[in-house]
């Protein structure tokens, strides 16, 4: 009896922890060709993270404290086309172009683009680049902000 107690436990936890990943809201990246086509198509803004994968304190903080809230993630994937560029590779001419219009030097840099590659401000703000962290709170404001106005055009 406590064999099969034990093992409806195990299967319960499992079955929990395993639906948790399963479900649990990711941004959808795409590579900066196929996210600025969908930019366009879709008439959304664009969310240009250029970053590496592990390794950078910043990069990190993001993925753990920020890209893995459930509202951030709703809010990127629906209302903007998020577009990933991996430092740590060696970059396309257009994702060389684009961080070296912004002045990236190579470095940590995140963009929001309105669906034509233009840089948009938030008024409150500014322009979001940084190469530090940044707050789950004040990113959520971020987003809210660039939404409105680039809807407000």
């Amino acid at each position: 009896m406590k064999t099969k107690i034990l093992i409806a436990i195990f299967l319960i936890l499992s079955t929990n922890a395993w639906a948790e990943e399963r479900y649990a809201e990711k941004v959808k990246w795409f590579s900066l060709k196929e996210g600025k086509e969908r930019a366009m198509a879709e008439k959304k803004p664009m969310l240009v993270d250029f970053a590496v994968a592990k390794g950078c304190p910043r990069c990190d903080f993001l993925q753990k404290n920020v890209y893995s809230k459930d509202e951030i993630v709703k809010k990127i994937n629906s209302d903007f086309v998020p577009i990933f560029i991996d430092l740590s590779k060696k970059l396309s001419p257009e994702e060389k172009v684009l961080g070296e219009k912004y002045d990236f030097k190579n470095d940590c840099l995140l963009l929001f683009l309105d669906y034509n590659g233009n840089v948009i401000k938030e008024p409150e703000a500014g322009q979001m680049c940084f190469a530090d962290k940044i707050e789950p709170e004040v990113f959520i404001k971020y987003l809210d902000g660039v939404k409105n106005r680039m809807f407000k055009k």
